[in-house]
């Protein structure tokens, strides 16, 4: 097998890469608001990676084993957060797990990744959710706009590319793929345009380049592009706002 085939098996379709571009993104805000700490890092990267590891593998043979893993990971992020954060941070984490278990869990007769249209905005919202209040004192509206809109209209790409298989509506079905582009670039406009007036300058120009790299990748977007095409740039995309950071610092050093 090929490097990239390795990495692809391995890296990208383990769940690992969408958790890590996951983790990078709240790391970029945490930046921003010079609350970084490195266990919050940490716990957000085995929260995502074990919400997305337990969505990808219900009703399979190998559940049982996800499920005992999901378990021994949240009794580990439970002690994390006890040792390195306080009991309100508890309470966050253990709401943010249980919208992720609302979200896709066999066992419940409707979740919600089965209602039309709404996982979309449930998707962004659980990520704003990370991004504006597990990792702050307090609940910050503008990273929770941002991150709400931006991520909403990087899943949207996801419903262009599954639009012939999805067995719910969505947005690809109902308005078209052209009309599901133009509003998955109206989500990134705006989160661009409140980055501009809400963040301080590296970060927002940060996210101003990550939104054009977003808007182009949104452009050729189709149901007919390979796998990786979504799995991994589409994905980057989330990862971004943190690289160009650390570039600006490199060059502005």
């Amino acid at each position: 097998m090929s490097p990239f085939g390795l990495a692809k098996k391995y890296f990208i379709n383990s769940q690992f890469y969408v958790s890590l571009m996951g983790t990078l993104l709240s790391v970029f805000f945490m930046l921003e608001q010079n609350t970084f700490r490195f266990p919050s890092a940490v716990l957000i990267f085995i929260t995502y990676f074990s919400g997305y590891l337990y969505t990808k593998y219900q009703q399979t043979e190998h559940f049982y084993k996800i499920f005992i893993l999901n378990v021994i990971s949240g009794v580990i992020s439970a002690v994390f957060i006890i040792f390195n954060h306080n009991e309100i941070r508890l309470v966050k984490w253990a709401v943010i797990v249980i919208l992720g278990l609302l979200y896709n869990s066999f066992f419940l007769e409707n979740y919600i990744r089965k209602i039309p249209l709404l996982k979309v905005f449930y998707v962004g919202f659980v990520w704003a959710l990370v991004n504006s209040w597990l990792t702050l004192p307090t609940f910050n509206i503008p990273i929770f706009l941002i991150s709400f809109l931006f991520v909403t209209a990087l899943v949207l790409p996801f419903d262009i590319r599954d639009m012939h298989s999805d067995n719910i509506k969505t947005f690809p079905k109902m308005i078209g793929v052209q009309n599901t582009k133009y509003l998955a670039y109206i989500l990134v406009f705006s989160a661009c345009l409140l980055s501009a007036f809400y963040l301080d300058f590296p970060f927002s120009l940060s996210f101003f380049i990550t939104s054009i790299i977003t808007f182009i990748l949104i452009y050729f977007s189709d149901s007919t592009n390979r796998e990786s095409y979504f799995s991994f740039w589409v994905e980057t995309c989330s990862g971004l706002p943190f690289l160009f950071y650390i570039l600006y610092l490199y060059f502005k050093f």
